[in-house]
């Protein structure tokens, strides 16, 4: 499959149409997020677009203005619809620019086409950016069906700060975290004091499993750093107020996800911070990965 290289600012990027994932981002020869084979499979949602939610929806099932509508199950041992309906889609390339000493960029677009269990029209677009300042991504949707549609979104970047992830440094200056039942399903928000997953201080990772929506943010950042360097994801809490964050523990996989979200798991349930777009409305969220 195609990948579309994107350089400037001392970063270089890989995207692949499949997903519209990051594949691959290196800073100064540095991984900055754990790549995957050209051709796939993406492992573990690696580097992709998360729409038109991000998380669960929990039992795969929801009402909408009176309509009850059933999804696809994607995680079976659970009974969850995971990550929206866009992650393993091929997205088409719209615009591609190389300009190796300052910037690039590659945006790719995609339509949500109405289904059982999403009956709605969503055009998507997602603008890949690189610059002295790190990669930006942009994603843009636009209700352009008849009806209003709920809608969440967010990445799934893993990041690299070295081989052993115990020994990341974790910076997440948030007060919140949404602790969850044995489905991974929202049980109760609590303040972050009162449990093992306090990072406002930045400390080890150490042993603690992480894989916890947190809130709350006095800052739109998450930071790792390891013997390898650091790596930053930041973004706008005003549109991206939650932030998924995932030690992998017991995958096998390498890196810390860490995923600004519009909106809470199972936000198509609980109408937690749900957009909803009326047809012809847009919403738009942005992040950047540093180096550090």
């Amino acid at each position: 499959m195609a990948q579309y290289e994107i350089i400037g600012g001392g970063y270089h990027a890989e995207i692949s149409p499949l997903g519209a994932a990051l594949r691959v981002l290196r800073h100064g020869g540095r991984d900055l997020v754990t790549s995957w084979p050209e051709d796939g499979p993406i492992p573990f949602y690696s580097g992709t677009i998360l729409a038109p939610w991000p998380n669960r929806v929990a039992g795969a099932a929801y009402e909408f203005e009176g309509a009850r509508h059933e999804l696809p199950v994607n995680e079976p041992d659970r009974g969850n619809a995971l990550h929206g309906l866009v992650a393993d889609v091929a997205w088409t390339v719209a615009e591609l620019l190389r300009a190796e000493d300052d910037h690039g960029f590659v945006r790719l677009t995609h339509t949500v086409e109405p289904t059982p269990g999403y009956p709605f029209r969503l055009a998507l677009q997602v603008r890949h950016e690189v610059s002295a300042h790190g990669l930006t991504t942009t994603l843009t949707a636009e209700n352009v069906g008849d009806t209003a549609a709920p809608y969440g979104c967010g990445p799934h970047p893993w990041l690299l700060a070295g081989p052993d992830v115990e020994a990341y440094e974790l910076d997440l200056p948030a007060g919140r975290v949404l602790l969850t039942d044995d489905l991974l399903r929202p049980r109760e928000l609590a303040d972050v004091s009162a449990t093992p997953y306090d990072f406002r201080r930045p400390r080890p990772i150490g042993a603690t499993a992480i894989d916890h929506a947190f809130t709350g943010l006095t800052e739109g950042r998450v930071r790792l750093r390891g013997p390898e360097g650091g790596v930053e994801i930041s973004w706008d809490t005003a549109t991206m107020p939650w932030a998924q964050v995932c030690t992998g523990t017991g995958l096998g996989h390498r890196g810390v996800a860490v995923e600004p979200m519009s909106c809470p798991p199972d936000a198509f349930n609980s109408g937690t911070d749900l957009v909803v777009l009326k047809p012809g409305d847009t919403h738009e969220a942005a992040w950047t990965i540093t180096a550090l």
